[in-house]
């Protein structure tokens, strides 16, 4: 079994375009562990597969449709966009695969020293729209949950790229709470917010924040007719509250605990 689990990794660690194996050691992946494991499918969904390119661009060519179509409104306030960062214009899928190879999950260390590195690329189509806004006059606004911390390297990042607006009234990171519905109010007490984008259904709706599975589902279908008006999804398979919810908004569980919730919510026959 050891074995099985250093070819999947080797193999995993080829394909992911890797330029050394020197760090895959087979006590480095957690055997039998859906959570790392995980994580490395996911990734290599996200950096390899045509499929989410072609995602991306649909809902960025989607936005821009709708960004069209509300410049023709007239408003009494200025025009802005809401975004989120993470898996919605950045792309940290090697963050993941980082920890997933040492047989880890998310750790708050080792995210801060990925986001001072300022290394993560651009999601595609992202770059392309949101200049297109800013040559329309349309505010954009990164509401993330990067904390602190990590600003000073997340500006530079989206510097790295000349993505508009990067400057301390416009990337707001997260102060003492998780919940970005406070930040949205702020944003629109003094613009008509036209559109908001993220990978997470709580960047549009605090009615997501921390909820169930089925409480989530719920509530999707309510908003139905949101998304892809006002509501610009983006693919995220890697992490976000569709899992949280799977491990019941528990953030202290260890692998066997998570991996007994991802069994216990899958469908077979």
């Amino acid at each position: 079994m050891k074995l099985l689990y250093l070819s999947l990794s080797i193999c995993l660690f080829t394909l992911l375009g890797c330029s050394s194996s020197k760090n895959i050691t087979a006590p480095s992946i957690q055997a039998g562990s859906l959570v790392p494991d995980g994580k490395l499918w996911s990734s290599l969904f996200q950096q390899k597969a045509a499929e989410y390119k072609a995602l991306c661009f649909q809902a960025y060519n989607i936005a821009r449709l709708r960004l069209d179509e509300a410049l023709t409104i007239p408003s009494s306030k200025p025009k802005a966009i809401i975004t989120d960062i993470d898996e919605t214009f950045l792309d940290n899928s090697a963050f993941p695969v980082h920890q997933a190879l040492q047989g880890k999950d998310y750790e708050a260390t080792a995210w801060q020293e990925w986001t001072a590195k300022a290394a993560a690329d651009t999601i595609v189509g992202a770059l392309s729209f949101f200049n297109y806004a800013a040559s329309k006059n349309v505010q954009v606004f990164y509401i993330t949950n990067r904390d602190e911390k990590d600003k000073a390297g997340t500006m530079q990042n989206l510097r790295r790229y000349n993505f508009p607006f990067v400057d301390n009234d416009h990337v707001m990171v997260r102060q003492t709470t998780s919940g970005k519905e406070a930040r949205r109010q702020a944003v629109a007490a003094q613009y008509e917010i036209v559109l908001l984008l993220g990978d997470n259904l709580s960047d549009f709706s605090s009615l997501f924040d921390k909820k169930s599975t089925a409480e989530r589902t719920e509530t999707v279908r309510q908003l139905a007719g949101e998304f892809g008006r006002k509501f610009i999804v983006l693919p995220n398979a890697n992490y976000g509250g569709w899992e949280d919810a799977i491990y019941g908004n528990s953030y202290n569980l260890n692998f066997p605990q998570k991996d007994s919730a991802i069994k216990a919510n899958l469908k077979s026959y």
